[in-house]
């Protein structure tokens, strides 16, 4: 992150308080804070630091300043319920747990849970409450709990960064959402990190200085690696605290958004939206999705509406998206199944990816490149 870029924008939370921004080179002065008041509070080498909170600036502060202090960021999913929240603050021993003032009731009910039922009596994190507003007095009174920007100033920017000894040291924690077993831990390092930072934003077309529009959560996969991407190509960060069609069409239009990255249902929410919510921009924008590939209908109305869709495909484990379909020039003259199928082909690997392979599930025998699908008998799924 570049200090001396003080004339590009670093944050704006739009939609809920569009006043909010900061530099590149404010943004680093709070970081070297962040980074300092948590040292002050005991956060030592290997400590984890947990999350619970949307697409806000502190989000993307704590992206930097865990890391300055030579610990781990664990992100919580915000869609989790007390239940889940406590077990995971068990299994990562997190130290302190920064939370959006909308999820404290549900943070509060996990440290109720993790004191009754824990027999290690484990110690509870330390609650940092990040309000709604920059400077808005938190709706509730808890004397056991500090307030976010009061935790920032107690800092200071002369921090001296701590630095890893190894590339290859823990920089995050991402939790997968088993459906059939417990969440497992999935350990991400700086070199992984880095790598994969590189990697999106060559695969998204991204040049110095865009503007990104985050409805994809910060708390995934932290946000596919983007966090620290768009510091190295100094380009604005615009946060939406709550994602609705209406606010994106807004964000869009106001802040001139180059990039966007949304998995499938936000796709679905932009192609339904009524148009009163939709408004018009001069230029395409580019959004990348994962997952489930959109359907021909949702890629035709993407597509009206000026959105330039592509599709990756990859895991927690690697650090969000590692394939890509990469797209032909003659394939837009195609008829809109056709394409919205070559779409659905994630064959290409990314850029800084050693090596992928497609192998039998059951015999590991190692698949011909024929772009033709491996269909197994049985009711067995399409590989």
């Amino acid at each position: 992150m570049d200090s001396t870029e003080s004339n590009t924008q670093a944050l704006a939370e739009s939609a809920n308080c569009p006043n909010l921004l900061y530099t590149w080179e404010e943004t680093h002065s709070r970081c070297l804070k962040l980074a300092s008041a948590l040292v002050q509070h005991g956060i030592s080498r290997g400590d984890v630091v947990a999350t619970l909170a949307p697409n806000v600036p502190a989000m993307q502060e704590l992206h930097f300043a865990v890391p300055m202090a030579e610990a781990v960021l664990c992100t919580l999913n915000t869609h989790l319920d007390s239940s889940m929240v406590a077990d995971l603050l068990k299994h990562s021993e997190a130290k302190i747990i920064f939370i959006d003032q909308q999820l404290l009731q549900i943070a509060q009910g996990a440290l109720c849970l993790l004191s009754k039922f824990s027999k290690d009596k484990i110690k509870p994190p330390i609650l940092v409450l990040i309000p709604k507003f920059e400077n808005s007095s938190p709706v509730f009174e808890v004397s056991d709990i500090h307030e976010y920007e009061k935790f920032l100033t107690s800092g200071s920017n002369n921090f001296t960064i701590r630095w890893t000894k190894s590339e290859f040291y823990p920089i995050s924690i991402n939790y997968t959402f088993g459906t059939t077993s417990s969440s497992k831990r999935v350990m991400y390092n700086h070199r992984g990190a880095y790598l994969n930072a590189i990697a999106t934003f060559l695969v998204h077309g991204m040049s110095s200085m865009p503007t990104y529009l985050w409805t994809l959560p910060m708390f995934h996969c932290n946000g596919w690696c983007m966090i620290w991407g768009m510091a190295a190509l100094g380009g604005t960060n615009i946060c939406l605290r709550l994602v609705t069609a209406k606010h994106i069409f807004e964000s869009i239009s106001l802040y001139k958004v180059t990039h966007m990255s949304a998995a499938p249902t936000v796709l679905s929410m932009i192609g339904n939206s009524p148009p009163n919510d939709r408004k018009p921009f001069p230029h395409k924008v580019p959004i990348m999705t994962c997952g489930s590939p959109p359907t021909p209908q949702i890629l035709s109305k993407m597509e009206e509406l000026g959105f330039e869709v592509s599709h990756g495909y990859g895991l927690i484990e690697t650090y969000s998206a590692a394939t890509t379909c990469l797209w032909k020039p003659e394939w837009d003259s195609l008829p809109l199944e056709e394409r919205a199928a070559l779409k659905a082909r994630q064959g290409v690997q990314y850029l800084c990816i050693e090596k992928v392979d497609v192998r039998d599930p059951e015999t590991m025998e190692r698949m011909p490149a024929d772009e033709k699908p491996l269909v197994r008998l049985c009711s067995k799924e399409i590989l």
